[in-house]
């Protein structure tokens, strides 16, 4: 499976002041009635998927070349479940895709700039290769991890939320399975790469000499509780 769609694998765009299509690969996003149906704007929903899936493999490359630099087996391991996941994850955008009446080989303008800046999340992985310590090269690719999983969360939520306002057709079903299904693992993914962002970084800032011992990172809710005792005084 493609991970990028280009003209060599059918792709087709539509042309903007920054970017040139050839006449024969020029397309715009039609309208989808099982979208407009529902009440919604089809044409941006195609769109917005169109965007949804290009980060999504975007995300593949992402998980694939972290999967293969970094020198910890338990990165390396969620690296590359969540990398298959993620690949699932495109095949069913895909699918939605079609069955709403689009083209997953047509990328829309918010999917090229999303092309972009998921471009600009993987090269900072490389950008210092070399000339940092191993720790931070490792840092930096689990950070760049959890910008894209941010992303991907807060997309197929918007997805969930609008597959619950679609009722009554098999496109409503479908997405619906699928988003609740998606978001779950979405859930997973975002929640491992945050928390280990975290650990690692608390762990590194608490190692020095003076280091109060017993130390411990707080939870979520823990620091919540802190913060509010805090605002309460």
């Amino acid at each position: 499976m493609p991970l990028m769609v280009t003209k060599a694998t059918g792709g087709t765009a539509q042309p903007t002041e920054s970017t040139y299509v050839p006449p024969e690969a020029q397309a715009a996003a039609a309208p989808s009635p099982a979208f407009s149906d529902a009440g919604m704007n089809g044409a941006f929903v195609m769109d917005l998927l169109s965007a949804c899936v290009a980060h999504e493999r975007c995300g593949a490359h992402l998980y694939r070349s972290v999967a293969g630099r970094t020198n910890d087996s338990e990165l390396r391991h969620n690296y590359e479940l969540f990398g298959a996941e993620t690949r699932e994850h495109i095949g069913k955008l895909e699918m939605l895709i079609i069955e709403a009446g689009g083209d997953p080989n047509y990328v829309s303008p918010s999917a090229r700039a999303t092309e972009r800046a998921a471009g600009g999340i993987l090269e900072s992985t490389y950008l210092l290769s070399g000339s940092v310590d191993a720790w931070t090269a490792e840092f930096v690719m689990l950070e760049a991890v959890m910008l894209a999983e941010a992303k991907d969360h807060s997309n197929w939520e918007l997805l969930a939320q609008l597959a619950i306002g679609m009722t009554g057709t098999p496109l409503a079903e479908l997405m619906l399975n699928t988003t609740e299904e998606v978001f779950a693992q979405e859930e997973e993914h975002y929640d491992w790469a945050r928390e280990t962002r975290a650990r690692l970084l608390f762990q590194q800032a608490t190692a020095g000499e003076t280091a109060i011992p017993g130390r411990s990172q707080m939870t979520t809710d823990e620091l919540e509780a802190a913060l509010n005792d805090r605002g309460g005084a």
